[in-house]
């Protein structure tokens, strides 16, 4: 490739854009955030590689390749890549099932459900359908959320309490799942972990506030609490011998150096990456949403903007990096986003920092980390995934919005009773159904005329004038075959309840009418003639009335009209009122 074309290509890239204006002191402040977020990133990676259901390492190497294609690809300058909660849960849901566990090892069919989710995300950039991510409403991924959070809560507390329990998807799952031999060391060591990172969390913090001591070394405190209660829990099993001689679950041998870079998973049958396809595209969709919408809100705070198609482009090259690395699903985590944040991150490069130590720790010191309690590592897990259950927002949606709060708590529900990618598709379709069934009874309204103004309002809610020979009807929403049936309806009734022998239909909230609405529309206007009333539109917006003049639609409503504002149709049909 010529230099010059190379030099286009990388121009274009967001990293160059952090780069331009860098300095000595943006490079400290990116070395410290580095540092404490890989602290955090090793012990977590670790503990959502369990969590979906595979060897450590493999949480381990997602931090790593796949969080160097988002410092190359992505536009938010502090979103962590890598492994996360809600994608691990879902990764162990997809990999539970009696068929996916006869296809191949647990790590080559998470390897395989990043590439085919780095497909699909790629796929989506080259068609530009980063606006899929309104396609998912916050109810529906607020419900999925909490439910998740729910069942990776209950799947860890048993191993946190030294209770033997096998991978559940579900409540009912994780119940049956539970076995009744409690392991007191694994307790004790569990329960020792979740005190020290509790302890070193808002009580630290409040001390550390109070002492006067500045928000970078509060975060490198307190951040550091997951790496301390993994080191004190290696200690005590070590030092005892715990794993031998009281049963002490660990992590086991971990290979030293970097993770091996390799496609051979790809010599699998097709019929076994359709099995996991459904699966990706779940575990890929949930990714983006929840990875774009983490990058809004650091984006919003930092004053800067994110391009949601270029993210798309960004999370499919991490996740196909994850696939060729041994890795798992990845997507951006909010915890180590919050990190790597509050530690004072300027740009990407403070991610590109976090690699190196992970690394570093690999390739030199990866035999210690051997004797990590697996009890400990639940701890972490909850204690990160804990806030993520908000039960109380089911209420406030729905006091705000009942269709919302019935979406959000059947989604919740689904996810709990049925799994998860049961639950979500029972939360979209709810959502789908509550839309229809709002948009098909849209808000019309008689309209009168505000004594004295050009101001047309509800017969019902304020006092206005009316006049006999006319009737005024504001609708409220787009015309479409959902709701058109409901509005003929109402047209008709409301004409049967008055005399008046014109009836103007308000158009200033009509953006769309569909091919459905306009024929109804043509029946209603002929049955109206028939009783010796006309129909007339107004404030018909340019794209409505464009599409009505290709069809002939003006034709069929003679002898009505088109009237640019309802004031000229009133002063058409009632001359005698008095000018405002």
């Amino acid at each position: 490739m010529p230099i010059n074309k190379l030099k286009q290509i990388t121009s274009k890239l967001p990293l160059n854009k952090s780069l331009v204006s860098y300095d000595w002191q943006t490079f400290n402040s990116d070395l410290f955030a580095g540092i404490i977020t890989a602290i955090l990133l090793i012990p977590q990676g670790m503990a959502y590689a369990l969590l979906a259901g595979l060897p450590v390492q493999v949480g381990i190497y997602t931090s790593l390749l796949p969080a160097l294609m988002y410092v190359l690809f992505g536009t938010s300058r502090v979103l962590s890549v890598g492994p996360v909660s809600i994608a691990a849960i879902m990764v162990a849901s997809a990999l539970s099932s009696p068929e996916i566990k006869a296809l191949g090892s647990s790590t080559q069919n998470a390897m395989i459900l990043a590439l085919e989710g780095g497909l699909i995300l790629t796929i989506m950039s080259a068609f530009r359908m980063g606006s899929l991510v309104h396609f998912i409403s916050q109810p529906v991924l607020s419900g999925f959320t909490s439910g998740a959070a729910l069942i990776i809560l209950f799947s860890q507390f048993p191993n946190m309490m030294g209770i033997k329990i096998g991978s559940c998807t579900s409540i009912t799952e994780c119940l049956n799942n539970a076995q009744s031999s409690l392991n007191i060391f694994d307790m004790g060591i569990g329960l020792l972990a979740l005190a020290t990172l509790l302890l070193m969390g808002a009580p630290l913090s409040k001390l550390l506030v109070n002492l006067g001591t500045q928000q970078t070394i509060r975060t490198g405190i307190t951040k550091s609490a997951p790496l301390l209660s993994v080191i004190i829990g290696t200690i005590l099993v070590t030092a005892y011998s715990l794993d031998t001689t009281h049963s002490v679950e660990i992590v086991g041998h971990i290979p030293q150096g970097l993770p091996a870079i390799g496609v051979g998973f790809l010599s699998t049958s097709y019929d076994h990456f359709l099995a996991l396809l459904p699966s990706a595209f779940f575990i890929s969709l949930i990714a983006y949403v929840e990875s774009v919408a983490i990058a809004k809100v650091m984006a919003s705070i930092r004053s800067e903007k994110i391009d949601t198609n270029q993210e798309l482009t960004a999370l499919g090259a991490s996740n196909l990096a994850a696939s060729i690395s041994g890795g798992m699903p990845v997507a951006g985590g909010f915890s180590r986003t919050m990190v790597n944040y509050s530690a004072g991150a300027q740009t990407q490069i403070a991610m590109l920092i976090a690699v190196a130590v992970i690394s570093l720790v690999l390739v030199s010191i990866s035999q210690s980390l051997q004797s990590i309690p697996k009890a400990a590592l639940a701890s972490i897990i909850i204690v990160a995934v804990y806030p993520l259950v908000k039960l109380g927002s089911v209420v406030n949606v729905w006091k705000q919005d009942r269709s919302d709060g019935i979406s959000q708590l059947i989604t919740l529900l689904g996810v709990l009773i049925l799994g998860i990618e049961e639950g979500i598709i029972l939360g979209v379709i709810v959502t789908i159904f509550c839309y229809l069934r709002r948009t098909g009874k849209p808000h019309i309204a008689v309209v009168g005329r505000i004594h004295d103004t050009e101001h047309y309002r509800n017969i019902r809610r304020h006092k206005v004038e009316t006049w006999d020979n006319l009737l005024l009807i504001r609708i409220d929403e787009n015309i479409t075959f959902a709701n058109i049936n409901f509005i003929s309806e109402f047209i008709e009734a409301e004409s049967r309840e008055t005399d008046a022998k014109n009836i103007v239909l308000i158009f200033s909230s009509v953006s769309y009418i569909d091919t459905t609405a306009i024929l109804y529309l043509k029946e209603l206007i002929n049955s109206l003639k028939h009783k010796g009333v006309v129909l007339h539109l107004a404030e018909v917006k340019g794209p409505v009335i464009d599409k009505l003049e290709k069809i002939d639609f003006l034709k069929d409503l003679l002898p009505g009209q088109v009237f640019f504002q309802t004031t000229d149709a009133v002063k058409c049909f009632a001359p005698n009122i008095n000018e405002a």
